[in-house]
C-alpha cells in the first residue's frame, strides 16, 4: 500500500510539473486558418495585421505572387499563402484580403490568409516535432505542431518560406521557395521576376510619380538611363519607406545629381573645352543657334564665347529663350568683376562704369526673348540647339514632340546639346560626346 502511495506521489509531482511547465508561456504565435486547417506564425515575425486589395499588378511574376502594395509608402510583395501551398481558397464576400505583414531578416512580405485568429501564448516545450500527416504542406516549411486548449496548430518556418539558402543560390532563376519542397524555377521559355526585383521595379514607378507629382520631372527615355542609376545609388543604405519621395526637398534630393555643370554659372574651362570639342567644324557663313531655358544668362554667354572662337569667320546668332520674364529681360545689361570671368571669355569684355560687359560682337550675336518651349516658335534652319536640362521637366508627351521638332528645324549634321543626363534614341541621332557632355548629331 506504500508503494503504491508513493507511486501516486510521484505521479502527481509529475503532473504538476508538467502543468507548471505548461502554464509557463514563452512562445507566442498568430494564428490564422488556411485551406480550413489552423497554422501559426511566430509572433516575433510578425509586423503587423492588415487588411487590402488593389495590389500592384507584377507581369511575368509567378502565379502566388498577387503584386506588390504600398503600405504607408513601404512597398512590400504580396504573397498568396494559400496559392503558394496550393490549398482551396474560399469564397469571399468582399474584396478585402486579410494580410499577415512579415518581417524577415530586414525584408517585409505580405501574406494572404483566409483568417487571422488570435495570439495565442504556448510554452516552446509543448511544441512537437512536425509530421506529414499534420498538413497539406511540405513539411520542410513546418517548424512544429502544438495543442492548445483541444486545438491543434501547425506552426509554419516563415524564415524558411522567405530565404534562400546558399545551397539554392545556385539554382536558376530563383524566385521564392515553392510548396513543392525546391526552390520554384520556371521554365526555359519564361521570364520570371524576383519578389524583390518585382518590389525595386514598382518602387521606381512610385518615385517616377512622385518626381513627377512634386518637381514635373517626367521620366522618359530621355533620363530614364540615369534614373536607374540613381535609384541604385539612392537605395543603398534605405529600405523601404526611406525610398520614397514624400516631399519636395526629398525629390530635390533625389534629383540632386542630375543638372548639368555650372548650371546658372558661367561654364568652368575644361566644360567649355569639353563643349568646343563636340562641335562639328563648318565653313558656313551663318551659325544659327536656339539656346532654350538661357536663364540669367551665364550659358549663354559662355556659348557665344566657344562659339566666336570655334567660328572666327562666320556670323553667329544666338536665339535665347526662357520663360523667366524678368532673367531674359535683365540679361542683355549684365555686368561683372573681371574676377568672375572665366579666362575663355575675357578678351570679348569691355570695362565700364561699373564693371565689365560684353563688348558689340557678342552682345550683337544674341537675341534674349522671353517664350515657352511648349509654344510655337518661328526660327530659321538651326545649326545648333542648346537645351540642357529643360526637355526632362516636360510632360513625356511634349517632349517627344519637341524631339521630333528638333528634327524638322535643324540643319543636317547639326548639333544638339542636352543635359549631362539626358540623352536622345533613334537612327537621326548620333553620339559625338563623352561625359561631362551630351550632345548628338543630327542625320538625316
Amino acid at each position: 500500500m506504500a508503494a503504491v502511495i508513493r507511486d501516486l506521489a510521484e505521479v502527481n509531482a509529475e503532473l504538476q510539473e508538467q502543468k507548471e511547465r505548461i502554464d509557463n508561456v514563452d512562445y507566442k504565435m498568430v494564428t490564422f486558418s488556411l485551406g480550413g486547417k489552423a497554422y501559426g506564425v511566430d509572433i516575433m515575425n510578425v509586423k503587423e495585421i492588415a487588411k487590402a486589395d488593389k495590389f500592384t499588378y507584377v507581369p511575368n511574376a509567378a502565379s502566388f505572387v498577387r503584386g506588390v502594395y504600398n503600405l504607408r509608402g513601404d512597398i512590400i510583395p504580396i504573397i498568396d499563402l494559400r496559392k503558394f501551398f496550393h490549398l482551396s481558397i474560399d469564397e469571399k464576400t468582399d474584396s478585402l484580403e486579410n494580410l499577415l505583414i512579415l518581417h524577415i531578416k530586414d525584408q517585409v512580405y505580405g501574406t494572404i490568409v483566409d483568417k487571422i485568429d488570435k495570439v495565442v501564448g504556448i510554452n516552446h516545450e509543448s511544441i512537437q516535432p512536425p509530421h506529414p500527416i499534420f498538413g497539406d504542406i511540405n513539411i520542410k516549411f513546418i517548424s512544429g505542431v502544438v495543442e492548445k486548449q483541444g486545438d491543434l496548430y501547425i506552426i509554419l518556418d516563415v524564415v524558411r518560406i522567405f530565404t534562400v539558402t546558399e545551397e539554392d543560390k545556385g539554382k536558376s532563376r530563383v524566385t521564392v521557395a515553392d510548396s513543392s519542397g525546391d526552390f520554384y524555377v520556371p521554365p526555359p521559355s519564361s521570364e520570371v521576376i524576383s519578389v524583390q526585383e518585382s518590389a525595386a521595379s514598382t518602387t521606381i514607378g512610385f518615385i517616377k510619380e512622385s518626381l513627377l507629382a512634386l518637381r514635373r520631372f517626367a521620366v522618359t527615355g530621355i533620363n530614364e538611363g540615369w534614373l536607374q542609376s540613381r535609384f541604385n545609388e539612392w537605395s543603398r543604405g534605405r529600405s523601404g519607406e526611406s525610398l520614397q519621395l514624400k516631399t519636395v526637398s526629398e525629390a530635390d534630393e533625389f534629383l540632386g545629381t542630375f543638372s548639368s555643370p555650372h548650371t546658372g554659372q558661367f561654364w568652368s574651362e575644361s566644360y567649355a573645352h569639353s563643349v568646343q570639342k563636340a562641335l562639328v567644324d563648318s565653313s558656313a557663313g551663318n551659325i544659327n543657334v536656339w539656346n532654350i531655358g538661357c536663364g540669367k544668362g551665364y550659358e549663354t554667354y559662355s556659348f557665344a564665347c566657344i562659339l566666336k572662337a570655334k567660328y572666327p569667320n562666320a556670323r553667329i546668332k544666338i536665339w535665347a529663350n526662357d520663360n523667366d520674364i524678368m532673367a531674359v529681360s535683365q540679361a542683355p545689361n549684365m555686368v561683372f568683376d573681371i574676377e568672375e570671368i572665366p579666362e575663355y571669355c575675357r578678351s570679348y569684355m569691355v570695362r565700364g562704369t561699373n564693371g565689365y560687359t560684353f563688348d558689340k560682337s557678342i552682345k550683337d550675336s544674341i537675341i534674349f526673348e522671353y517664350h515657352d518651349i511648349m509654344n510655337e516658335n518661328a526660327l530659321p534652319e538651326l545649326d545648333i540647339i542648346l537645351v540642357r536640362d529643360v526637355i526632362s521637366f516636360l510632360p513625356a508627351a511634349d517632349q517627344a514632340r519637341i524631339v521630333a521638332g528638333f528634327s524638322e528645324i535643324m540643319k543636317d549634321r547639326g548639333v544638339v546639346i542636352l543635359g549631362r543626363n539626358e540623352e536622345l534614341n533613334g537612327i537621326v541621332w548620333q553620339s559625338i560626346a563623352d561625359d561631362p557632355v551630351s550632345a548628338y548629331l543630327h542625320t538625316v
